[in-house]
């Protein structure tokens, strides 16, 4: 196996200042070089969106890291399967491994594990016949600040769904964690636990960009962060629900040019090993087990053709 983490995800917009505004009201934190937006999480050492101006809003690459030993492997399996090495782009140059999918989006694999990040004071509910707080109040005070701790998973459209399974799990060396039928599939780390997924595919009549997700501490700060960003004007996404597969909470806002960026709290952990079997939810499961409808354009690709 390969990767063992994503790293950040890197997008294209047509204007960095307006993805850097919208950003840091999510609650980000900017780091501007010059040539491009590097936006992290609160004290993590680590980019999470990377933003590179140019003429249209796409995703630019995903970053994922693994030891040096998995870059030999992955080296090799890309030369048998045929796929290209290319050089580093000069607006984002980086050493590692550079390739296309199977629907020609760019991938980095460098040598890196995640940095540490923040940890959250434990999340204490009461429900029947387990009192955890007692004697405080149980809700945030109003002022409390959303500080997303990390980059969880993206999420990208794709008109190839077995082939991007394929080449994902055989070649880059990751894992199916579950699907639902030909609509949408999970993907983590192909080495240690992992979170349920860290790259997932839904169909579409082509490629694109559907959403980057960001942990939070629990659910209040997926209400808090969502409701403020309403309350700036950003349109809202989806939420708040549960999805079925990965289990996390979640809540979607639609960033300036029409893609989705999620707050989620309390996903799926899969230790390493071979117990965990993939499962194949029916269509009703596919993406939620509770919540407002889904929007008619939840599942739209907003980019261009």
């Amino acid at each position: 196996m390969t990767v063992r983490s994503l790293q950040h995800i890197a997008l294209t917009v047509p204007d960095a200042t307006v993805g850097k505004k919208f950003y840091s009201d999510f609650g980000l934190e900017a780091r501007d070089d010059g040539r491009r937006v590097a936006m992290r999480c609160h004290g993590r050492d680590q980019d999470q969106v990377v933003l590179v101006e140019g003429n249209k809003k796409q995703m630019h690459h995903v970053c994922f890291g693994a030891r040096a030993e998995g870059l030999v492997g992955l080296k090799a399996r890309l030369e048998k399967n045929g796929t290209q090495l290319l050089d580093a782009p000069r607006e984002t140059p980086a050493d590692g491994l550079w390739f296309r999918d199977a629907d020609g989006l760019l991938v980095n694999v460098r040598v890196a594990e995640p940095a540490p990040w923040a940890p959250a004071a434990e999340w204490k509910i009461n429900n029947p016949g387990h009192l955890n707080r007692v004697g405080v109040p149980g809700h945030p005070p109003r002022g409390t600040a959303v500080r997303p701790r990390r980059l969880g998973h993206t999420l990208r459209f794709t008109p190839n769904l077995e082939q991007q399974l394929d080449f994902y799990t055989r070649v880059v060396g990751m894992r199916l964690s579950d699907r639902a039928q030909d609509i949408v599939a999970f993907l983590r780390s192909g080495e240690g636990g992992s979170d349920h997924h860290v790259l997932g595919f839904i169909k579409s009549d082509r490629p694109g960009y559907h959403h980057a997700s960001f942990e939070v501490a629990n659910v209040d700060e997926v209400g808090l962060g969502a409701c403020r960003l309403l309350d700036k004007g950003y349109r809202n996404g989806w939420g708040f629900g549960r999805h079925v597969i990965g289990s996390n909470f979640f809540h979607y806002i639609r960033d300036p040019w029409g893609s989705l960026v999620e707050y989620f709290c309390d996903i799926d952990y899969i230790p390493d090993g071979p117990d965990w079997q993939p499962r194949n939810y029916p269509l009703e499961d596919s993406l939620y087990v509770w919540g407002p409808g889904v929007p008619d354009d939840f599942g739209r690709n907003f980019e261009e053709a």
